[in-house]
């Protein structure tokens, strides 16, 4: 999301009107990851603005309608996906993997048709997956299946890390939600394609180890030649854009590697400009 209120006067400017959010948080970060589209496909007029809003080099991570992954769950969505696909399209170059995150009770005997769906999805866009069921965290074989699978493929994984959430603390009312809520999964820093995904969930300060060792693996990826896009969250998202701008940071700070886009420039309170 971008169109966070409680981020004007902390990491947006103080003046930004309601309406272009995204004008400014493109100017302090340089991707999102779009989960209106889960729930509703955007018109024409909201796609073009989205693209003027932002410049080159910001990405959009959209997740595919839950019509299509939940609802239908992959099955006979050509007509659906297309017109999904041609919505999005005049994004061009700020499209980033579009995200086709699958629900929990997506099973092992379900590879077959993501398999299918893959063989059919047009390769003008970068393709990433999410699974929830725990078999494919276990390290066995539908886990490898499914690796296997993405790999042959150069489709993407996206790696959820709720860990944080769970080792607490646990005293803010948005902190017991997310406790509730969010999945528990193991997690394995894998990448089957170009531009892996990490989603990171908790309260950085709190769990130093687990960001230390994501620092540590991203640096790696881009060592490999790989783009790796990273999402941090917490339960309340007040601080997740300042959490963005200093993981960028720390990468940089540790490699030199072209794949590592710049960060946008700090910005200040009176010297953006939103036209």
């Amino acid at each position: 999301m971008w169109a966070n209120r409680d981020w004007v006067g902390r990491s947006l400017p103080a003046g930004t009107p309601a309406g272009r959010e995204l004008d400014a948080y493109a100017r302090v970060v340089n991707a999102v990851e779009g989960n209106t589209t889960f729930y509703a496909t955007p018109d024409a007029a909201t796609i073009d603005r989205w693209r003027t809003a932002t410049a080159p080099g910001f990405r959009f991570v959209f997740k595919l309608p839950r019509e299509i992954t939940h609802d239908w769950r992959l099955r006979n969505t050509t007509a659906e996906l297309g017109i999904f696909l041609d919505r999005i399209e005049p994004l061009g170059d700020r499209l980033g993997p579009l995200m086709i995150q699958l629900p929990a009770s997506f099973r092992p005997d379900d590879l077959p048709v993501l398999a299918a769906f893959l063989d059919t999805v047009s390769t003008s866009f970068a393709w990433s997956v999410e699974v929830r069921h725990l078999a494919f965290h276990a390290g066995g074989d539908a886990e490898r299946l499914l690796n296997d699978l993405l790999h042959e493929r150069s489709v993407n994984r996206v790696v959820l890390d709720s860990r944080p959430v769970f080792d607490g603390p646990r005293e803010t009312p948005e902190e017991i939600d997310a406790w509730e809520k969010k999945p528990r999964v193991p997690v394995r820093a894998v990448a089957t394609g170009e531009q892996p995904i990490v989603r990171f969930i908790g309260q950085i300060d709190a769990n130093p180890p687990y960001w230390k060792k994501w620092v540590d693996t991203v640096v790696r990826w881009l060592d490999q030649g790989r783009r790796p896009v990273v999402f941090l969250h917490t339960p309340d998202n007040l601080v997740s854009p300042e959490l963005c701008r200093r993981f960028h940071a720390e990468v940089a700070d540790q490699s030199d590697e072209p794949n590592l886009p710049p960060a946008p420039p700090v910005p200040t309170q009176d010297g953006l400009e939103l036209g």
